[in-house]
């Protein structure tokens, strides 16, 4: 069980609440809405990490300007969530995929169900970093709930023997995890509804750091104007709809000609740019 690696204490993600003692006795509206009531702190709690996302914010933007790319490590929920993320980028953004990674412990199947033991195991976050051939110019993020997984502390030591950026994600303070990393963001949540259920106010506390640092550091490379997602790959129905009133409403074309442009093009920026043009 996590435990603070200074002090040996309980890492306050795995504490008991004493609010949800009774979890088990309440009636089914009552366990719902203390459920609830529990996740209610997350966004106040990230609020508080504002100047460390920044700061990474600003890392990040300045790495990909530089040709560096940005790898996520983390393992079960704290790794998926990073999973999801990468993988939602090129779509909404029009990203390269190869700019955002993830190297999840326990590798594509982990994504599916639970490896057992791959958070466990530092010497696989090493090797698939070094696998991928991590250098200088890249920044590593990586994510572990209590701040004390093998693998994601594994990831932020081997970032710093190649000089590369580090960031760590986690909801405990003075964890180990923060301390290896070059900027440490921390949403101290406090302890679970069910204790040690990280997947819970740790894991949405982690997919909001997630989603605003991505989302942050994309509009400000550019892929962004206004608040429409101008880099929109339209590879579906409902992005090529979006896609089309984007085009519309920026340079006031017809859906018609909306449409053939993004069908000839392949993807939103192109379009713009040839409409633009005319």
């Amino acid at each position: 069980m996590p435990r603070d690696p200074a002090t040996g204490s309980l890492a306050e993600t795995e504490a008991r609440n004493p609010r949800t003692r009774d979890l088990d006795r309440l009636a089914l509206g009552e366990l719902l809405g203390l459920l609830v009531d529990e996740h209610a702190g997350v966004v106040s709690a990230v609020q508080a990490a504002l100047p460390e996302l920044e700061r990474a914010a600003a890392l990040l933007c300045a790495t990909l300007e530089s040709g560096g790319r940005w790898l996520y490590a983390g393992a079960g929920t704290s790794g998926r969530l990073a999973a999801a993320d990468a993988a939602e980028l090129p779509p909404t953004f029009g990203s390269d995929p190869a700019l955002v990674q993830c190297v999840l412990a326990g590798g594509e199947i982990a994504l599916q169900r639970a490896v057992e033991g791959a958070e466990d195991d530092p010497a696989a976050s090493r090797a698939e970093l070094a696998r991928r051939g991590l250098g200088a110019r890249d920044a590593v993020v990586a994510l572990s709930a209590s701040g004390s997984t093998p693998f994601a502390v594994a990831a932020l030591e081997y970032a710093r023997e190649r000089r590369a950026h580090s960031i760590a994600i986690t909801c405990a303070a003075g964890s180990t995890l923060a301390a290896v990393a070059d900027v440490a963001i921390v949403a101290r949540v406090g302890p679970e509804p069910i204790a040690g259920s990280t997947r819970m106010k740790a894991g949405l506390a982690q997919k909001l750091m997630l989603n605003v640092l991505s989302s942050a550091v994309m509009v400000r490379l550019g892929h962004v104007e206004g608040n429409l997602m101008t880099g929109l790959r339209p590879g579906s129905a409902k992005l090529r709809e979006r896609g089309t009133r984007i085009l519309c409403e920026l340079t006031g074309c017809t859906p018609e000609r909306a449409k053939d442009l993004l069908a000839s093009k392949g993807n939103l920026a192109a379009a713009l740019a040839s409409l633009r043009e005319e």
